[in-house]
């Protein structure tokens, strides 16, 4: 029998992982595809095997044999694909953040609730396997109460440089402590109620890109935690990873601490080089795709089949969404407490 239809919008890195993940999985049936960039758009097709290609998503979203869409498209432009996918009676699985403004947050979840479709907003660490051990020690009590966090979440300079022809269009607030705010309400139970938060704007935009070159953050929780998040896209890219990810969890009996993504845990040494696999974003274990971008895109065809409830919901992400902009406008206002 064959799967749930689906179809990809937005093919560059991560819309990559959704057809590397549609193309295995058993329940799900990879159908078309679409990005502005042709050229793209024919590497990835001819790789995964995808014979149906857009330029124009409405072309896509027309079709009656795609039941669901994944939306990868730049952040800035979520609103309006989800928006018309929800028109189109097409369920949703939609990559962090949900949108850059809680208005357009406010739209899609109109759009979602008007239609009846589902939609999943998908933020990759809640199916980060260190990341999911930490959440079971702190269910089961083990660090006692919960009192501080303290999350790193950095990038190379390639990424806005590079890799995202859009950087300069978005600013690692929305990239990356997007992921880091879902993280510590996540582990904590516990939601976001004041932002202050200081960035500067001068290595990216000696190079031409106006956008902020870090954020550091200070997040006051509702049950009372404090958490220091840090988030820069201009480390060297030298780096055994494109991502430095830390995370430090204290509780009151007990703490735990996580080093992700520095590729340091496995380092393979040839005459003439050396290289630090990535065992944690999208490895191939046994012949299938796995890791923390991968199993949260099976989770949503999971969701589809009826076999999972969707988490985070609409509401979730809408306040992730509504703390990253906090995170700016303190910013833009040299630090000053904004209240969620």
């Amino acid at each position: 029998m064959a799967g749930i239809g689906v179809g990809v919008i937005g093919v560059g890195v991560f819309g990559e992982n959704h057809c590397r993940t549609y193309a295995d999985d058993p329940g799900a049936e990879l159908l078309a595809i679409c990005d502005a960039n042709a050229a793209r758009l024919n590497e990835i097709g001819d790789r995964f095997g995808v014979a149906s290609r857009y330029t124009d998503y409405r072309e896509l979203l027309a079709r009656d044999d795609i039941q669901a869409v994944s939306i990868a498209t730049p952040d800035f432009l979520h609103c309006e694909f989800a928006v018309a996918a929800a028109k189109a009676g097409k369920h949703i699985l939609l990559e962090k953040p949900m949108a850059t403004t809680e208005a357009e947050c406010d739209t899609i979840r109109q759009a979602v609730e008007q239609t009846g479709v589902k939609l999943f907003v998908d933020f990759h660490n809640r199916f980060n396997p260190p990341m999911v051990v930490v959440k079971d020690a702190l269910q089961a009590g083990e660090l006692g109460a919960l009192q501080m966090m303290y999350v790193r979440l950095s990038d190379a300079i390639w990424v806005p440089t590079g890799m995202l022809s859009w950087g300069a269009k978005s600013t690692v607030a929305w990239f990356l402590a997007c992921h880091c705010v879902d993280l510590i309400q996540w582990l904590s139970g516990s939601k976001v109620v004041r932002v202050y938060s200081i960035s500067r704007s001068r290595v990216l935009k000696a190079r031409g890109l106006d956008t902020p070159d870090f954020f550091q953050t200070t997040l006051e929780l509702s049950n009372g935690e404090v958490a220091v998040v840090e988030n820069c896209w201009i480390l060297a890219d030298s780096m055994p990873s494109v991502a430095h990810f830390l995370l430090e969890a204290v509780g009151e009996k007990g703490h735990m601490e996580v080093n992700a993504l520095q590729n340091t845990l496995i380092r393979k040494y040839l005459p003439d080089s050396a290289a630090a696999p990535d065992i944690m974003c999208a490895p191939t274990i046994h012949g299938r795709p796995a890791g923390f971008a991968i199993d949260s895109i099976r989770h949503f065809v999971r969701i589809l089949e009826g076999a999972q409830p969707i988490l985070p919901g609409p509401a979730e992400a809408t306040h992730v969404t509504r703390v990253v902009a906090a995170i700016h406008a303190s910013a833009e206002q040299g630090g000053v407490p904004i209240c969620v």
